[in-house]
């Protein structure tokens, strides 16, 4: 469950990245992290245990102190004895941003999830610490991830794998490279199954940034998909059998790109700043 906001405080910035970020000419989006972590006086620790790729959290590193954080740690996990290790502990409670790289999302769960460490991240975002990922460290941050799911546009029974993530809140389900890698039939699936969540489909270069009001504002040149299932009215998810399309009525889907905005309190979606421009 997410962390209580102690009095007084306010909950972290939480900011999902859907891959794909540009990390060369625009790097906006990765600036808007540094900017929420302190900026010049950021403090960030990136984990780049979801990637076998031993240069992913060097290269993270590099890019954000290039932006101009103040002090950047790589910390990476190859045992959960090693997400129990006071030196790491103690390194995590001194960052103001905490950063998931992409690569298997199950990975991160299974190295992480349970562990002093994921307690420790949960906590320090309910007192205001950023944290954010991408792609696979995107689908991590809420307590409903996407583990493994079918590509298409279809709502089919038994499509799609979730398993426990993160937990920073349990206020929307991500998916990641959403456009490009044909994934709306997953996310419905998922909602059919959790209709309590709103689904957040996130598309390459694109971020959805969530602040302590649960404002989602979209960072990128992509689109993000919202897809609320609070109204939905029938579901067959539940009597069909595996493998088989199902029927879901009263889904409400939003598409916003950068400066629409959605509440995930009220369920509101606005034009925002794209409104203000026309006029």
């Amino acid at each position: 469950m997410p962390s209580r906001v102690p009095e007084g405080q306010q909950r972290g910035w939480i900011i999902a990245i859907g891959g794909a970020e540009n990390k060369e000419n625009d790097r906006h989006i990765l600036e808007r992290f540094v900017s929420a972590s302190g900026g010049a006086r950021a403090d960030i620790v990136v984990i780049p245990t979801a990637s076998r790729m031993h240069e992913t959290g060097t290269r993270y590193r590099e890019i954000f102190s290039d932006i101009g954080a103040a002090r950047v740690t790589v910390m990476d996990f190859d045992t959960r004895r090693d997400a129990c290790e006071p030196g790491r502990l103690a390194r995590l409670a001194e960052a103001r941003g905490v950063f998931f790289t992409g690569g298997n999302q199950l990975r991160l769960t299974t190295l992480l999830g349970g562990t002093p460490v994921a307690k420790l991240i949960r906590a320090a975002n309910a007192r205001g610490v950023t944290v954010g990922g991408t792609s696979a460290g995107a689908s991590i941050l809420s307590e409903h991830m996407i583990a493994a799911g079918d590509e298409g546009s279809t709502v089919v029974a038994g499509s799609v794998r979730l398993a426990p993530g993160l937990g920073l809140t349990n206020r929307f389900i991500i998916d990641q490279h959403f456009r490009q890698r044909d994934r709306l039939g997953r996310l419905l699936t998922a909602l059919a199954y959790n209709p309590f969540a709103v689904g957040i489909g996130l598309d390459e270069d694109t971020a959805a940034v969530i602040g302590s009001d649960e404002t989602v504002e979209v960072e990128g040149t992509g689109g993000v998909t919202i897809v609320d299932a609070s109204e939905v009215s029938y579901s067959s998810i539940d009597s069909v059998e595996e493998g088989q399309p199902a029927c879901v009525l009263g889904l409400k889907l939003h598409i916003l790109v950068a400066g629409a905005t959605f509440n995930l309190h009220t369920r509101a979606a606005s034009a925002g700043a794209l409104r203000k421009s026309k006029e």
